[in-house]
């Protein structure tokens, strides 16, 4: 064999193996288009990448990450969780408990539950600002403006007390 050949065999097989790793799957998405589907940002796939809830496929050759359909359902899934007021600490015992193979139900409904009532306590607390401002505003109604002096910056909020 001559060296021509063989140089000229072996830039063809690199070539050709260069194109094999740059072509991406069909089933797959870059980040952009991942993001753009599921109506998202590329920052939130990229968040959920570095904390490894997903888990893209990288091309070897030229470093970019590729997104299959196990990664658009999971993203799906903790896009809804977030809806739903699942912390991404939350989701992450999830799926942990899904990724082992577990029913990640009982996990959930107390997660839920225990959001329901910090929800509830955060109700009432901003009921009862609502309650004392609805107050001041009604007793300032009344009261007059006054300038600054050395001991007072606003006297509406110093005097009031319910």
């Amino acid at each position: 064999m001559n060296i021509r050949f063989i140089k000229d065999w072996v830039l063809t097989y690199v070539q050709d193996i260069g194109v094999l790793f740059a072509k991406q799957k069909e089933d797959e998405m870059k980040v952009s288009e991942l993001a753009k589907k599921l109506n998202t940002t590329a920052e939130t796939v990229r968040h959920y990448t570095r904390l490894g809830y997903l888990k893209p496929s990288v091309n070897n050759f030229n470093g970019y990450k590729h997104y299959g359909d196990l990664e658009e359902h999971r993203l799906a899934f903790i896009l809804s969780a977030r809806q739903l007021g699942f912390s991404v600490k939350d989701i992450g015992l999830i799926l942990s408990e899904s990724d082992k193979g577990k029913t990640p139900c009982p996990v959930v409904r107390e997660i839920i539950d225990q959001r329901i009532h910090e929800s509830n306590l955060l109700f009432e607390k901003t009921l009862a600002l609502k309650t004392r401002m609805e107050t001041a505003l009604k007793k300032w109604s009344s009261e007059p403006d006054l300038a600054p002096t050395g001991s007072m910056i606003c006297h509406l909020i110093e005097s009031f007390d319910e």
